[in-house]
């Protein structure tokens, strides 16, 4: 902040105010010629002894107190009571002393016969001398000032009209003189503060950057207060009533110039603060997931199995170990969200946040395919044990298994090598072929008896008699080609066990969620009606309820109701899941009214967190964790759901049903992106119609704008070459309105974002330009048959393409519906 205005004052009234009140010399507020300012110097029996230096003060306090540039001067000299050499003495020193743009002096000479005879003759012989320093004209009376001087810019004793009392120009000229010294005082207080802001150090705990954030605050509130009440008193008079009137007010615009400068300084260094603060929880929140800590955990992962037993283990090692997974990968795609809601906010880390949310990807990917091997792996080895091959009962049992695994994979492949060449030509056909011919010589050994002979398998009709490799004494039974024809059919089996070990998840995980959401309504919410502790919960928050826990009753009636059953109805029909999804996608809206809710759920969960009531009915449930963490279970559903169905989609490709599960997927994203555009929607300020009148938020983000008007008073063509505002858009299916993001407002945590409503476009008189010469990422929107253009810059092609996208379509159907009228 470098904001100094122009309030020093080189003379004060303080120092030259015994002149003044003297009337040596005064201002009377009247103009002459050209508007020059009329300086007045009275008869006055002490102005020859007024030292040179006093005077050359009083002369450049009365020239500095008019503003305006170039400004010219008239000095009325009365002497009409003096003599010449009086005149002479004063000319002269006027000649000295006088610093500003003289134009005229105007000389009142003696009315008594002898001194203006005298003064006549005395300035003939030395009107030379005075004309080449300054303009003189001798008066004979105050009648001859009306030639120079209107009468309505003289003052009374001159015979004019204008009102003028010096006692009160020396009133106000010291109210305006503490004015400007309390506006210099301020001025050096914001100049100190901001110099204390621009040489902050920040530091890099969250706790340290709250306190440096509300102190800040808290001192730029109460500058603003006091600068505010300045300009409130001055500006209805209360300090001083003639200010208003006063041709001084340019201290009161000095005063505002002030306050707009500091406000756009402290804005930018508030939003600096807060979006370090932002970075720093981000990356607390990055480091808290121990993702790394995950992936080791897997890598290290004991897979030895050698016995059923250590099968078993091992499975119940990898159920663990999945059941953390997905919880961190949950929490993570939360956390994804939370990085493009910044980027989308134009946080000047931009970059940083990207590359966390890339890298958090990168971890779940890793982490999930980690788990699929091991997964396969375990599945794979417990299909069988090499040993159950080396014996009669072996075979029957390692032909069993094979058998067993063939009815429960999919249709398909118990359809024969003809269809599956039709389905996946050479890809599985020829390991099934060896699959099958492994079959076969597994039958033979099981119907062979026991005996101590080398086993041959059979020979082919033409070529020589020899003895087959994979019953070779140097090999076992099952050798290595058998190995691997076994482990690729396991592999297929195993992706329909992996969809179906996915489906159980999503089924018992829904059990547990609607399990949960019981828990909250009974051991918190319906005890707020029980007597038995009212004593323990404040009046207020049984009035508030419904903010605390939002719709969540309708919530759990839909998933304990409805969902759950539709899920548990689709063990029986795996494929219908996506359907299920689709089925009940209108249902899931009441999420965004949930989501909505959350942040004022959350301020009144902080305000009472300590309350004994919410400490008593934890410790009843056996809660490990306090209820924040259960308010917070719908909105981590909601983001559990398209990771299961991502996990669905993979296992699931070109079976029956993936259309449908593609398309559930897409609608949980998109109910995703609702929610969140949803959460920007209701911080919009100062639209005066109703906002649901629009129909459905689909779009929001910020952009850089230009306007051009063909139209108006202002013709304002030609300002989209300059500086572009910075708007956030909000695109509905009947409107799209410009918003200005504010700063946010709340203390703390409570903070929120704001959007001030600028302007709404009807979709109906709508048109786009999608391509900008000069900028890839600008395109036009305009108005009324371009009579208002909006020239609009994203952040990125892809935001601009995806824009584009979703405006061709409201636009598109807009027409079919027309042509449908007509």
């Amino acid at each position: 902040f470098c904001y100094v205005p122009e309030v020093t004052v080189p003379v004060s009234l303080k120092e030259v105010g015994g002149y003044i009140e003297k009337q040596v010399a005064y201002l009377s507020g009247g103009r002459g010629e050209d508007s020059s300012v009329i300086i007045t110097l009275p008869e006055c029996s002490a102005f020859s002894d007024i030292p040179e230096e006093a005077l050359t003060k009083v002369f450049t306090y009365l020239t500095l107190i008019p503003r305006q540039p170039g400004v010219k001067f008239i000095i009325i000299l009365d002497r009409r009571l003096d003599t010449w050499a009086s005149i002479k003495t004063a000319l002269a020193r006027i000649a000295a002393s006088f610093p500003g743009n003289l134009h005229l002096v105007l000389v009142l000479r003696p009315t008594s016969f002898f001194h203006r005879t005298v003064t006549d003759i005395g300035f003939r012989f030395s009107q030379e001398d005075f004309m080449l320093k300054m303009p003189v004209v001798m008066l004979s009376s105050v009648t001859d000032l009306l030639h120079y001087i209107e009468e309505n810019q003289l003052t009374s004793e001159f015979g004019g009209t204008l009102d003028y009392c010096h006692s009160d120009w020396i009133v106000l000229r010291t109210a305006i003189e503490s004015f400007a010294v309390t506006v210099k005082d301020i001025a050096q207080m914001l100049q100190g503060f901001g110099t204390e802001l621009a040489e902050t150090e920040l530091p890099d705990e969250v706790k340290a950057i709250e306190y440096l954030l509300e102190s800040h605050t808290d001192k730029y509130r109460k500058l603003k207060v006091r600068h505010m009440t300045l300009i409130y008193y001055y500006s209805n008079g209360v300090y001083c009533p003639h200010v208003i009137f006063s041709p001084y007010i340019w201290l009161l615009a000095q005063l505002r110039d002030m306050e707009s400068a500091f406000d756009g300084f402290f804005e930018k260094h508030h939003l600096k603060l807060h979006q370090y603060l932002q970075l720093l929880r981000y990356e607390q929140s990055f480091q808290e997931l121990c993702l790394e800590h995950l992936l080791a955990q897997e890598k290290e992962m004991s897979i030895s199995v050698d016995t059923l037993p250590q099968v078993e283990q091992a499975l119940k090692k990898l159920d663990s170990l999945e059941s953390n997974a997905q919880d961190v990968m949950a929490r993570a795609q939360i956390i994804i969200l939370h990085g493009h809601q910044l980027s989308a906010g134009h946080h000047y880390a931009m970059a940083l946040i990207m590359q966390r949310c890339n890298e958090l990807r990168h971890y779940c990917d890793t982490l999930n395919c980690e788990c699929t091997h091991i997964h396969l792996y375990i599945c794979f080895c417990d299909t069988h044990l090499v040993d159950k091959f080396q014996s009669k009962e072996g075979a029957q049992s390692a032909l069993k298994d094979i058998e067993n695994f063939l009815e429960g994979a999919p249709s398909l492949l118990s359809s024969g090598p003809e269809i599956l060449a039709i389905e996946y030509e050479a890809v599985i056909t020829p390991q099934l072929q060896m699959i099958q011919n492994r079959q076969a010589c597994l039958r033979k050994l099981a119907d062979k008896h026991i005996r101590p002979v080398q086993l041959v398998a059979p020979r082919p009709e033409n070529p020589p008699r020899s003895k087959s490799p994979l019953f070779s004494p140097k090999h076992s039974i099952v050798n290595d080609a058998l190995w691997l024809s076994l482990c690729q059919l396991l592999c297929v089996c195993s992706i329909c066990l992996c969809y179906s070990h996915v489906m159980r998840e999503l089924i018992e995980t829904e059990r547990i969620y609607v399990e949960e959401l019981l828990s909250i309504l009974l051991g918190y919410r319906a005890e707020m009606d029980n007597p038995a502790l009212s004593g323990l919960l404040p009046p207020i928050l049984r009035s508030k309820r419904d903010i605390l826990f939002g719709n969540m009753p309708e919530i759990y009636n839909f998933h304990s109701r409805v969902f759950l059953q539709d899920l548990e109805g689709c063990l029986e029909a795996p494929e219908t899941v996506g359907a299920c999804f689709l089925q009940r996608k209108e249902n899931f809206q009441m999420y965004e009214c949930y989501c909505q809710n959350k942040p004022r759920s959350e301020a009144l969960w902080r305000q009472f967190s300590d309350c004994a009531f919410f400490q008593e009915c934890q410790k009843k449930l056996e809660h490990k964790l306090g209820l924040d963490s259960y308010l917070l279970k719908p909105v981590q559903r909601l983001t559990k759901y398209q990771l299961l169905l991502k996990e669905l989609l993979k296992y699931s490709t070109d079976c029956e049903g993936t259309s449908e599960l593609q398309e559930a997927l897409t609608a949980m994203l998109d109910l995703l992106k609702s929610v969140n555009d949803s959460m920007h929607q209701i911080a919009i300020t100062g639209y005066e119609g109703e906002i649901c009148d629009l129909g459905r938020v689909l779009m929001q983000g910020s952009f850089s704008v230009w306007i051009s008007h063909k139209r108006g008073p202002t013709r304002m063509k030609e300002l989209a070459r300059f500086k572009p505002m910075q708007r956030h858009l909000f695109l509905y299916e009947r409107a799209l309105l410009f918003c200005k993001r504010r700063e946010e407002h709340g203390d703390g945590c409570d903070k929120t974002p704001s959007y001030s409503f600028k302007h709404c476009l009807k979709m109906t008189a709508v048109g786009i330009t999608e391509n900008v010469k000069g900028d890839v990422k600008k395109f036009e929107i305009w108005y009324s048959g371009r009579e208002e253009v909006y020239v609009v810059q994203a952040p990125t092609v892809e935001v601009k393409m995806a824009w584009l996208n979703e405006l061709r379509r409201i636009l598109t159907n807009q027409q079919k519906l027309l042509r449908g009228l007509y």
